[in-house]
């Protein structure tokens, strides 16, 4: 099963080295890897053609964002499988061909999650697959638990986090690629959920390990505003009506527990940017509106179905 490895990046080079090594070690024998560089200075380029002539190095003039790459990526390569990594991360020598494995093995899986664990603390978790809450809050499975037994079972989850994913190509031809208007954070839970609706179960795969940066490539004021927007945005363009409507009091009530930590907080960036990206949401909300008329009618499944992978932290 040929897959493409897609990583963005953008000044990311201090981090590419343990990534590509990494995948200069994969046991599975037929896969390619491009980057998308999002218009780096840090010279990144140039250091790429010189010292991994094996990747395929595709540039934009300026960032664009985590979702535009991705999908630029996506378009360019060929293949049954994408898998979309994060430059800031160092996966174990079988880690794809573990992660590919389930959509070889089993035709109606759609997409399959990693074991993402911390690379400076390798015993501790970072993801193992990931939830959504019927608040409307999506989350890693198992964040800063130790690894151990209690996610060493391959079983199906709402979705990946896309630091370390693989999208079966047919799947994503149906559904469509990752939301460039969600930019960055969250794009990842719009997607997992667009393929909850048609139909499409996400597996978690423990054997597929890698280890990730946290936060090394993006984090704080700019992760906070993209949260407090996109939660929202993706609340109105994916989530059923008969889940809104009975689980509101939760969903209302989340959102007002962000704006009064923000309140709180006023006078830290990061809360004010959440505060920011909150009411940035409803200038945006016309636009996903009209997108969820679209997704809702994909649907394939019966809503308690994707009700019963609600919560599952």
């Amino acid at each position: 099963m040929h897959a493409a490895v897609i990583i963005p990046n953008w000044n990311g080079r201090h981090h590419l080295t343990a990534c590509l090594d990494a995948l200069r070690r994969q046991t599975h024998p037929d896969f390619e890897t491009i980057i998308v560089d999002n218009g780096s200075t840090d010279g990144s380029q140039a250091w790429l053609r010189e010292s991994y002539p094996e990747v395929r190095l595709v540039e934009l003039p300026r960032n664009r964002g985590f979702s535009v790459a991705v999908n630029v990526g996506i378009r360019q390569s060929s293949g049954e499988v994408a898998v979309v990594l994060n430059n800031d991360t160092e996966a174990e020598p079988q880690w794809l061909a573990e992660l590919c494995r389930p959509l070889a093995e089993r035709p109606g899986v759609g997409l399959c999650a990693s074991k993402l664990l911390l690379f400076d603390r390798r015993d501790v978790l970072h993801s193992a697959g990931d939830y959504y809450g019927v608040d409307g809050v999506p989350g890693n499975r198992g964040v800063w638990q130790r690894d151990g037994e209690q996610y060493g079972r391959e079983e199906p989850v709402f979705g990946a986090c896309a630091g370390a994913a693989a999208y079966r190509r047919s799947m994503l031809d149906e559904i469509g690629l990752f939301d460039e208007d969600l930019v960055a954070y969250c794009e990842d839970v719009d997607l997992n959920w667009r393929a909850q609706l048609a139909g499409y179960p996400c597996l978690f795969v423990p054997t597929a390990r890698v280890y990730h940066k946290l936060s090394a490539t993006g984090a704080g004021p700019f992760a906070s505003y993209y949260c407090g927007r996109n939660f929202i945005l993706v609340l109105a363009k994916d989530v059923p009506t008969r889940l809104l409507v009975r689980h509101w009091p939760a969903i209302f009530g989340a959102q007002l527990r962000f704006t009064a930590q923000s309140l709180a907080h006023f006078r830290e960036p990061a809360a004010r940017a959440r505060l920011r990206g909150q009411i940035a949401a409803i200038k945006h909300l016309p636009a996903f509106l009209a997108k969820r008329r679209m997704v809702q009618r994909s649907r394939r499944v019966d809503v308690a179905q994707i009700e019963a992978l609600l919560g599952q932290a």
